[in-house]
């Protein structure tokens, strides 16, 4: 677990289908520098030269008047890396931790480390239905090795054993067009939940875009979808 300042939370309760666990990570671009992130010129020996910062970040997350009426954040879930960076980590593990699938900090299961982020969550005082984002940012071309490592551990994962119901959950990926530079969503589900889950990555230059979302009753896709949508769409205007 890396960015250690970062606290942990568990939210149990029975309409949800997770564990949610703080943490960030993330992913990075292509080769090019992308909107929203640049990569490291030939004239600088900084290799995080161009690459948003954890305050940066944080404003292109959706902000409290995206989320339906109900929702809040959770004051413990909001973290940022602020000005500074951190070195990253790029050595997936062999074997993907599929349970990381069931956290908000999911986008660990990549097992790439970023050097910025900024990550809030949104629950449901009505429903408990769960809806996070968050964003990291990565060097030169790991945000695109970030996405082809999220696919490959899903691939590997066909599923795993929810903590507290203690049944099968079934782990569905794909890659899906737009929005960003390259996306895929995955979709969890349940017969033990009264709705399933739906995880979106996008990826935008050299930053990578992490959401999940419960909210709904079409394992939460829509609203994954549109959330994804509005960060890509703000980091895009980011300079």
């Amino acid at each position: 677990m890396h960015f250690a300042f970062r606290a942990a939370r568990v939210l149990a309760v029975a309409t949800l289908p997770l564990t949610l666990t703080l943490t960030a990570c993330g992913s990075s671009g292509s080769g090019s520098s992308g909107s929203g992130g640049h990569a490291p010129s030939a004239a600088t020996s900084d290799p995080n030269a161009g690459l948003l910062t954890g305050t940066q970040l944080k404003k292109a997350l959706a902000p409290a008047s995206f989320f339906a009426s109900g929702f809040a954040v959770d004051p413990s879930g909001a973290r940022d890396s602020g000005d500074t960076y951190t070195p990253p980590s790029t050595a997936p593990a062999a074997k993907p931790d599929c349970a990381r699938l069931g956290g908000t900090a999911w986008i660990d299961i990549a097992g790439i480390t970023g050097v910025s982020f900024a990550q809030n969550d949104y629950v449901s005082k009505n429903t408990s239905e769960d809806i996070a984002q968050e964003i990291d940012a990565y060097r030169g071309t790991t945000a695109a090795r970030v996405m082809e490592s999220l696919e490959k551990a899903v691939t590997a994962c066909t599923g795993f054993t929810d903590s507290q119901t203690h049944s099968k959950v079934k782990v569905t990926g794909r890659a899906t067009p737009g929005p960003g530079d390259a996306a895929y969503t995955i979709t969890l589900t349940d017969s033990a939940w009264e709705n399933g889950t739906t995880l979106v990555a996008a990826r935008v230059g050299t930053n990578v875009v992490s959401v999940m979302s419960t909210d709904g009753h079409d394992n939460g896709a829509a609203t994954a979808k549109k959330l994804t949508e509005r960060i890509v769409t703000a980091l895009k205007q980011t300079s």
